[in-house]
């Protein structure tokens, strides 16, 4: 299945959003980060255009995160997952270091995504 890379990497802005109000504010650190961390990246206009999309809207995050988490696992496994953990873990920290919330958040999104991919390989095999 080929990727529609777009999509991934709005879906990361979203996952960003809901790292950022784990604890139930975005910090400026935070956006700062996000700034600094993607400032390379090929796709950090999608990803900081979602993140800001959700940002404005002041969606849930559970709401958010179900939809991100839906969409990853649909889309399959693909080695951006990585840069992803690791960009969440720079965001995290970047505020009064990384909070328990924020913690459950990245832990259960990589778990999720890990387990549902060897279920995949299962059935697969």
């Amino acid at each position: 299945m080929k990727h529609n890379h777009e999509k991934l990497y709005e879906a990361f802005g979203e996952l960003l959003y809901v790292v950022a109000m784990a604890d139930g504010l975005i910090q400026e650190e935070e956006v700062s980060v996000l700034e600094n961390v993607l400032a390379e990246h090929p796709w950090a206009a999608d990803i900081k255009w979602s993140f800001n999309y959700e940002r404005k809207k002041e969606r849930g995050v559970e709401e958010v995160y179900a939809k991100v988490l839906d969409y990853c696992t649909h889309a399959g496994p693909s080695p951006e997952y990585q840069n992803m953990i690791e960009v969440m873990e720079a965001i995290a920290k970047s505020s009064n270091g990384v909070d328990t919330d924020e913690k459950e958040v990245m832990d259960t999104f990589a778990n999720t995504l890990i387990e549902t991919f060897k279920k995949d390989m299962k059935g697969i095999l």
